[in-house]
């Protein structure tokens, strides 16, 4: 099982930043990707998940998700969106460098540093794609970090190009001579 840390979330993060920051004065407002969100609301979500990870690691609940949740302000631009993009994404970075390497939280069960900080990143990115191609800015995720992710969260995933493998297990996109994912689930939490 791959191990990642709080730096590939840094970088996540930063790749996200650097791909949608240009775009800010476009229409957010459009479908991100495959999803039902528009691209803003994809966005906070990126933004949310980051901050309910720290939460997770910085608390280290053993049977649930702390009862909170992020709200970015309606009236909240893009820009803006994802400066607490960023915010949440120091603070998920900050809670894994802190955390003992033997912490387990919950995550549909007991789930340590490497797997919260593979979930941040796969959150990132995945959403990341969604934006740009809503935005229509061809882009893919950078292949070092999908095949990280794919190694901690996606043990059986298939060989191949992982950008294209990593879409392709979260139902995103096709692979040749295998069958489109209709649904799927990573696999965060240890067992045993």
């Amino acid at each position: 099982m791959g191990s990642m840390d709080f730096r590939d979330v840094e970088r996540a993060v930063a790749v996200m930043l650097e791909v949608l920051g240009p775009h800010c004065e476009a229409d957010w407002s459009v479908q991100a990707g495959p999803l039902e969100w528009d691209c803003r609301a994809t966005a906070a979500h990126v933004a949310h998940d980051l901050l309910a990870y720290a939460g997770q690691v910085a608390a280290r609940p053993a049977d649930a998700y702390l009862p909170f949740d992020l709200a970015v302000r309606p009236q909240a631009g893009p820009r803006e969106v994802l400066s607490v993009v960023e915010a949440c994404g120091s603070l998920l970075a900050g809670a894994l460098a802190a955390a003992d390497p033997q912490m387990r939280a919950w995550h549909w069960g007991p789930c340590d540093v490497s797997g919260f900080a593979a979930m941040g990143v796969a959150e990132t990115l995945l959403h990341t794609h969604d934006i740009t191609q809503g935005l229509a800015v061809p882009w893919l995720p950078p292949a070092a970090l999908s095949a990280a992710v794919l190694r901690r969260l996606f043990p059986d995933a298939p060989s191949g190009e992982p950008a294209r493998v990593l879409l392709w297990c979260t139902g995103r996109g096709d692979l040749e001579g295998l069958s489109r994912v209709e649904s799927w689930r990573w696999q965060a939490a240890l067992s045993g």
